[in-house]
């Protein structure tokens, strides 16, 4: 007779016939136009940064599951969560992101965005982020020196949104709005980080996501709209004081962030109703950064503040049991 066995697994739990496999080299494939134009943009810049974060992440992620005494290291290790981790990291660092900082941001992600929780499914918050947010807070002034796209040896001191916050307004007001979306240079103003210059390329990849069925398109929709129509409320009342909303649109890690991070299957809330509140959550705590904050983006920080309530959220719009 046949042994019947009940296997427990770790989520994500999906309800289509992909698995965890799958379901992370589609994300991979689906970042790919970013990252092509991260290499056209930066070239050997950005080229070094991807390779470094891939390397190291992956080294780190075999040494973590050995340490935890994981008896199916090679499977465990290359089902693709670590590779859409590092990719994702390396895509939020700047161009001239040095080799040694990959690795800490690669050890940084494995170890305390997803090891020390227990692994894939376990993890509270974004390891990409978490490990992000480390490295800015503890490297500022390699975090915040940008390049100029095709122009990799020019070095400029702020991305649009920071030359908002230092200089004001006046400062931006004639920008090539429809440049910044497609991901085209801007006279000597920066980018940003090498995978969120071209909101056209990220775009893309969503919606790729969303065709497949992977994402949802509501977390990313709410996000994005939440922003615009804050920072609209905020254009329309002094236009004199803060940017158009198409501005927030197309500058910033807002695309990367909502279709990409902000919809992570096991950091963000089960219900529909969940998902409304955390992407209306991320949009706000966003736009209040981006307007009054110190820091001009803040979309890195929204999104892991959200994940920290994704339980709470869980809790208060979880379904009723049927005759409950």
């Amino acid at each position: 007779m046949a042994e019947n066995k009940f296997i427990v697994r770790a989520a994500p739990f999906l309800k289509q016939r992909e698995d965890v496999k799958t379901i992370m080299w589609t994300v991979l494939i689906a970042l790919l136009p970013a990252t092509l134009w991260a290499l056209y943009l930066y070239r050997f810049r950005a080229l070094s940064v991807i390779l470094f974060t891939l390397l190291f992440t992956q080294l780190f992620e075999i040494i973590f599951l050995r340490i935890r005494g994981n008896k199916n290291i090679i499977e465990s290790a290359f089902d693709g969560s670590a590779l859409v981790t590092a990719l994702l990291l390396a895509l939020n660092l700047p161009s001239g992101s040095p080799w040694w900082m990959c690795a800490i941001g690669g050890f940084v992600a494995m170890l305390f965005g997803k090891h020390v929780y227990g692994g894939l499914g376990n993890n509270p918050f974004n390891p990409a982020l978490v490990a992000r947010v480390f490295l800015l807070l503890s490297f500022p002034t390699i975090m915040n020196t940008w390049t100029v796209g095709l122009n990799p040896d020019i070095i400029t001191g702020a991305t649009p949104l920071g030359l908002m916050k230092t200089e004001g307004l006046q400062a931006i007001q004639n920008l090539d709005l429809w440049r910044l979306f497609i991901g085209l240079p801007v006279e000597s103003i920066g980018g940003g980080s090498i995978g969120e210059i071209s909101e056209l390329a990220i775009l893309a990849g969503g919606l790729l996501l969303i065709a497949r069925g992977i994402i949802k398109p509501l977390i990313p929709i709410i996000y994005i709209l939440t922003v615009f129509i804050f920072t609209g409320i905020m254009y329309f009342v002094n236009p004199a004081a803060y940017a158009n909303p198409i501005f927030h649109m197309v500058t910033g890690g807002l695309f990367l962030g909502a279709f990409f991070m902000a919809t992570d299957f096991v950091t963000t809330p089960l219900t529909m109703k969940g998902k409304f509140i955390f992407a209306l959550g991320c949009g706000i705590i966003t736009s209040l950064i981006r307007l009054f904050g110190s820091y001009p983006e803040g979309v890195s920080f929204s999104i892991l503040i959200m994940n920290a309530l994704t339980p709470t959220i869980d809790k208060f719009t979880k379904t009723k049991k049927f005759g409950g």
